[in-house]
């Protein structure tokens, strides 16, 4: 799904406020479960905004061998 700057100014304001139920421009409204979810969701928003596939970079490291 595409976010919008408004989007992310409306969960940036509700976690400000220390609510969970965030209502958006679109009409649409979600409630979530915890301050941690909510900062996790706008991680993603800011990301998809700027254009870029994740807000973190991921790091995988593979280790392979008997002596592990």
């Amino acid at each position: 799904m595409a976010f919008s700057q408004a989007d992310i100014d409306a969960l940036k304001k509700a976690i400000g406020l220390g609510v969970v139920k965030v209502s958006y421009a679109d009409g649409r409204s979600h409630e979530y479960r915890s301050l941690e979810q909510m900062k996790e969701i706008l991680r993603m928003m800011e990301a998809d905004v700027a254009g870029t596939a994740s807000a973190e970079p991921r790091v995988v490291t593979i280790v392979s061998g008997r002596d592990w």
